[in-house]
């Protein structure tokens, strides 16, 4: 993984580089939509507050949790013990991201929703409340830590996301056995190369014109930042936005020709 002063190199060369985050100059209509109608609403929606108190007391919690990190490991962690707060420091999601996730929900309504890495499960409430209507479901490798999510979810009363526990290389391939369309996925569980391509190569037959992936951390690394690349180098994928810290993949045929946005968030 980077440094915090190489990712914070890496940071000012997108900042500099990247696109307003107001739409101007950007061409593409759909892009221009995702700009102006997702990516700057700055509406407080419903669900932020409760959602963002559970994220305080988890921020507070000393509780202790056994923790089997099947992925590249934390910045900030790597003992199998830890406390629930240092999972909540280092593995949630900051609020403006997962309320961009809840926006992108709300606005493109997907029906079927995978989350590969759960963690504490406050992402997976954001994608919940955003989908009243959909179907989420989120795995997560280590047994303790899901349990903990399955209890936050019954204090937000979530009841549309289904938790399949264990690591993703059993999990995935069974689901994708059961459910055959998938909408949109939030893939934040294994940063390393060859698993990242590997997930993506094994939800391609899912996916369709108007599914969504969004990967998570995507300049975390040398290895995450050329699965990113390779991913939006692959035939399928038509257009691609760099956010720096989170990358989406769109399929849409409107696109005739690939296109790639970095734009500042």
């Amino acid at each position: 993984m980077y440094s915090p002063l190489q990712l914070g190199i890496k940071y000012l060369k997108y900042y500099v580089t990247a696109s307003n985050g107001k739409g101007h100059g950007v061409h593409s209509p759909f892009v221009f939509e995702f700009i102006t109608r997702v990516l700057n609403d700055d509406r407080q929606f419903y669900a932020y507050q409760p959602i963002e108190n559970l994220r305080k007391l988890l921020l507070a919690d000393t509780r202790t949790v056994a923790v089997k990190d099947l992925g590249a490991g934390s910045r900030v962690e790597k003992t199998q013990s830890r406390l629930v707060k240092q999972i909540a420091h280092s593995s949630l999601k900051p609020a403006r991201f997962s309320q961009l996730l809840f926006r992108m929900v709300d606005f493109y309504q997907p029906r079927i929703v995978l989350e590969m890495g759960t963690s504490l499960g406050v992402t997976t409430a954001y994608l919940a409340a955003a989908g009243n209507n959909a179907r989420i479901i989120t795995m997560e490798g280590a047994g303790e830590v899901a349990a903990l999510a399955k209890k936050n979810f019954e204090k937000l009363q979530i009841n549309n996301a289904e938790m399949l526990e264990g690591n993703f290389d059993d999990t995935l391939p069974g689901l994708l056995d059961r459910e055959k369309r998938l909408d949109f996925v939030f893939i934040d569980g294994n940063h390393r190369y060859e698993p990242t391509v590997r997930y993506f190569h094994q939800l391609l037959p899912a996916l369709h014109e108007y599914s969504i992936l969004v990967f998570d951390d995507i300049h975390w690394s040398k290895e995450m930042e050329q699965a990113w690349n390779d991913i939006c180098k692959h035939e399928a994928v038509n257009l691609t936005i760099d956010l720096f810290f989170i990358g989406l993949v769109f399929f849409r045929k409107e696109n005739r020709e690939k296109q790639h946005f970095s734009i500042r968030f």
